[in-house]
């Protein structure tokens, strides 16, 4: 534990781990997971419901943010206790839940995003909400490239100057939501590389202004994080379960309950057991350097440190780091 609170900064790339492949050999996003902790996070299945006029694609980010962020049970009431029926899913926008503040002990938190959907959701949770374009205009021009002027911003915005730690900051965590282009569609794999590439370059710039022996790199809490949003389909397809258990149902039988199937105490039967979100948090002299040496499913189910993870214990988790929260579990 870091004798000061950290300050968080959050990737958050919504739909791209489909796109990354085993350890390739110059990619800021394999040399960011050879010094992080890796590991995975679990998701939850929404029951059926009616499709939104945001798209497919931001409704399935909304209900990962949902979770991140530990408002997926509100979106879902469950059973009205009077008619036993199943309560309407709540408007993401029109929530009704105490503000990030007052959950967290007076967190000042920012998200970034070009999603007039996803503003409004965060909006609604306390966040101060910054459009991407915006935020990138902002971050002036003096950078060599984009990214590291969007990455330098929201440094300044977490009180990281010139390599320095200044006392206050603005916020205590931001948190950056990376979308998908839609290239893929017009330019096939060309498009798919592009928006990897963009991902690649924001985490280049992030260990670029935060390097390794920096003051700054032992108070900022870095994590990146990589989904696949809609996972309908084959659902054999990077499952979190060996073959040996999900056909031995004798082991089946021995194994016991997994954390991240379960919440509170109570036992979730609506886990997601096959394309988690990818997870790597690095924050130096805090974070534990695990084996992972790559970004990508297989090498964070082989050599990730911090095994898997329910999603909707994530902000918790950071908030610690922030001296925001108690302590969760071990």
């Amino acid at each position: 534990m870091a004798d000061k609170p950290s300050r968080a900064l959050v990737l958050y790339a919504a739909g791209h781990a489909a796109l990354v492949a085993p350890p390739a050999s110059g990619s800021h996003l394999d040399a960011f997971a050879a010094r992080a902790a890796c590991g995975l996070l679990t998701l939850r299945s929404p029951p059926p419901s009616p499709p939104t006029s945001g798209g497919e694609e931001n409704s399935c980010t909304i209900l990962e943010l949902a979770q991140l962020l530990d408002v997926y049970d509100h979106l879902y009431p469950g059973k009205n206790a009077e008619t036993g029926q199943e309560a309407a899913q709540v408007d993401p926008t029109e929530l009704v839940v105490p503000k990030l503040s007052e959950r967290f002990m007076g967190l000042r938190a920012a998200i970034v995003t070009n999603c007039p959907r996803i503003s409004s959701f965060a909006a609604n949770l306390g966040f101060h909400v910054f459009r991407t374009e915006d935020f990138a205009v902002q971050s002036g021009s003096s950078s060599s490239t984009k990214e590291i002027g969007v990455i330098n911003r929201a440094f300044g915005l977490l009180g990281f100057s010139d390599g320095n730690v200044q006392e206050a900051s603005d916020f205590d965590l931001v948190f950056m939501h990376v979308a998908m282009e839609n290239t893929s569609g017009k330019l096939g794999k060309l498009g798919m590389k592009t928006d990897l590439n963009r991902l690649d370059k924001l985490v280049g710039a992030i260990m670029e202004a935060a390097p390794i022996g920096s003051a700054i790199a032992s108070r900022i809490h870095v994590s990146v994080m990589l989904s696949y949003g809609s996972a309908s389909e084959n659902k054999d397809e990077f499952s979190i379960l060996s073959s040996s258990m999900e056909t031995d149902s004798d082991l089946n039988l021995l194994r016991p309950r997994q954390s991240y199937t379960m919440k509170a105490g109570n036992t979730l039967d609506d886990v997601r057991l096959h394309h988690p979100i990818l997870l790597a948090q690095w924050q130096e002299g805090v974070t534990r350097v695990d084996l992972a040496k790559g970004f990508s499913f297989e090498e964070l189910m082989k050599c990730g440190g911090n095994l898997t993870m329910l999603a909707q214990r994530f902000l918790h988790e950071v908030a610690f780091k922030l001296w925001k929260a108690p302590k969760y579990g071990a």
